[in-house]
C-alpha cells in the first residue's frame, strides 16, 4: 500500500506550540455531530487531548465505509489534539453486535493478527506518528493487554462494576433479542468499555469518538472509569452516513470499495465518488472533504444551479482519491475516464493489461483467437456469445449506431474482428448503446 499524502508540511507549525481548533464546532457546522458527552467542547479548547477511534479487523483492508473514523481522527490531529488508532485484536475476536442482525462467524487469531498488522499500515497514510510532532498519534492493539487477562480476573476485577441491566438497555443488546445473541457477543460492550478505561489509566486518553451505532458502548466504557474512581472522560459520536435511498454508504455494485489499491483500483475509487448520485454529493462533501466549509456551501451552490457538470462529484473524487491514493493515480484515472466515456483522442491501445483490467473489470465472454486470423463476422458472433440475443438484434443494434468496438463506432454491417483490433494482444471491448460494455478475452 503506498502513502497517498505525507502531513508533515500540516504540522510545521505544532514544532513549538500545538494552536487548538474548535473540532465539535466544524463537526456541527458539517452536520456530522451526534451525541456528545457535556464538557467534551469545552475540553478540546482547554488543553491538547488524547482521543481514540476503534478499529474492527474483520478483513485486510479498510473501505470507504471507514473513511468517517479516519477522518474523525485526521480532523483531531490537525485541530491540535492526539489521536490513538485502536487496532481491536482481541475484540475483533468476539465480534462487535451494534448494527448486525445476526453473529458473525468469528476470525482465528493469525487471521486477525494479519489484518491487525495491514490495517496499521493503512491508517499510517492518513495521520501522523512522527514522534517530533508534539501531537504525534499512537497504534494500539488492544490484544496487547487482553492476552493476559484471564476470565476470572475479568468478571471478578471488571464485570462486577456493570449490572446486566444496564447491559440490557443498551440498543445494541435491545435490537437483537428477537433473533438472539451469544454471550460472547454481549459480553462486547463491556470489553470495549475495559479498552477506554484502560487506556485513560495507561495513556491518559480522555476522549472516545465513533459512529452514532457505538453510543451505548462508549456510555459503558465512561461508567466503568466513573465506577472505578477515575476522573472526568469525554465522548462524541457522528451521525451514520447513509445515502439519500437509506442504503448504507461505502458500497458498490460490485460490493466494498476498499482502500486497499489491489482490491479496488484508483480508477475505480475515483469513479465511487464521480458517480455519485446528485441528491447524496452534498451531504457526502461536507462529511468526507477537507476544504472549508464555504468553500464547500459555494461548490454545492455551483452544483445546484448546473448538476450536469457533476462539478461536486468531480471535486470530491479528485480529493479523495489523491488522499487514499496520490495524485499520479488521480491523474491516470481521470485519463483513463476520458478515453472510456468521453471524447478523448487517446486510445484504449494506450492501457497496459493491468491498466485497462482495472478500467473495465475482468472479461465477462471469452472467444477463439483462432477465429480471428481470417477475421470474425462481427454480428455472427454478438449473437453466438450471448452479447445481443440474436443477429436480428445485433444487426438492428449496428443500423442504428449503436455498437462500438474499442468506443470506435462500427458502421458496416459486413465488419469482421481481426487480430489487429485487440487489445494488449488478447481484448476486445464491446460497447452496446451509451454505457454498457462487455469485455471479450480471446485465448
Amino acid at each position: 500500500m503506498r502513502v497517498g499524502r505525507s502531513f508533515n508540511s500540516i504540522f510545521a507549525s505544532f514544532q513549538v506550540k500545538i494552536i487548538l481548533m474548535n473540532l465539535i464546532a466544524e463537526l456541527r457546522e458539517r452536520n456530522l455531530l451526534q451525541d456528545i458527552i457535556p464538557g467534551t467542547e469545552e475540553q478540546l479548547l482547554k488543553e491538547m487531548t488524547s482521543g481514540y477511534i476503534g478499529f474492527d479487523p474483520t478483513a485486510d483492508s479498510l473501505h470507504v465505509g471507514n473513511l468517517v473514523p479516519i477522518t474523525l481522527l485526521m480532523r483531531l490531529q490537525r485541530a491540535g489534539h492526539k489521536p490513538c488508532a485502536l487496532v481491536g485484536g482481541a475484540t475483533g475476536m468476539i465480534g462487535d453486535p451494534s448494527g448486525k442482525s445476526q453473529e458473525r462467524i468469528l476470525l482465528d487469531m493469525d487471521s486477525i493478527l494479519h489484518n491487525c498488522g495491514c490495517i496499521k499500515k493503512q491508517l499510517e497514510q492518513f495521520i501522523d506518528f512522527n514522534d517530533s510532532v508534539p501531537n504525534a498519534a499512537m497504534m494500539i492493539n488492544n490484544y496487547d493487554w487482553f492476552k493476559d487477562f484471564t476470565f476470572l480476573e475479568f468478571i471478578r476485577d471488571i464485570g462486577k462494576h456493570i449490572s446486566v441491566n444496564y447491559m440490557m438497555a443498551k440498543d445494541s443488546v435491545k435490537n437483537r433479542l428477537e433473533t438472539g445473541m451469544s454471550f460472547t457477543e454481549f459480553s462486547y460492550q463491556l470489553i470495549q468499555g475495559y479498552d477506554f478505561y484502560h487506556l485513560n489509566k495507561t495513556k491518559n486518553v480522555l476522549l472516545q469518538m465513533g459512529g452514532a451505532d457505538q453510543w451505548g458502548n462508549i456510555v459503558t466504557g465512561t461508567e466503568l472509569i466513573r465506577r472505578k474512581g477515575g476522573g472526568d472522560v469525554f465522548a462524541f459520536t457522528c451521525k451514520l452516513i447513509t445515502k439519500s435511498d437509506g442504503s448504507k454508504f461505502g458500497k458498490s455494485e460490485s460490493g466494498n470499495v476498499w482502500l486497499d489499491r489491489d482490491k479496488t483500483s484508483p480508477y475505480q475509487f475515483y469513479q465511487f465518488w464521480r458517480k455519485m448520485a446528485d441528491t447524496d454529493a452534498a451531504k457526502m462533501a461536507l462529511v468526507f472533504s477537507f476544504k472549508p466549509v464555504e468553500e464547500l456551501k459555494a461548490l454545492i451552490a455551483e452544483h445546484e444551479a448546473a448538476p450536469h457538470l457533476a462539478k461536486l462529484q468531480i471535486a470530491l473524487a479528485e480529493e479523495m482519491t489523491i488522499m487514499v491514493h496520490s495524485e499520479e493515480d488521480l491523474a491516470f484515472a481521470k485519463r483513463a475516464t476520458e478515453i472510456v466515456f468521453g471524447k478523448s483522442a487517446d486510445s484504449l491501445h494506450s492501457l497496459s493489461e493491468k491498466q485497462l483490467l482495472d478500467v473495465v473489470g475482468e472479461p465477462e465472454v471469452t472467444g477463439d483467437r483462432n477465429a480471428l486470423s481470417e477475421g470474425l463476422d462481427l454480428i455472427t458472433f454478438l449473437a453466438e456469445s450471448n452479447i445481443l440475443s440474436s443477429k436480428g438484434e445485433a444487426k438492428k443494434m449496428l443500423q442504428n449506431g449503436g455498437i462500438s468496438i474499442n468506443r470506435q463506432k462500427v458502421t458496416a454491417m459486413d465488419f469482421k474482428i481481426k487480430l489487429e483490433h485487440l487489445l494488449c494482444g488478447h481484448y476486445l471491448l464491446v460497447q452496446k448503446g451509451k454505457a454498457k460494455y462487455t469485455l471479450v478475452r480471446f485465448g
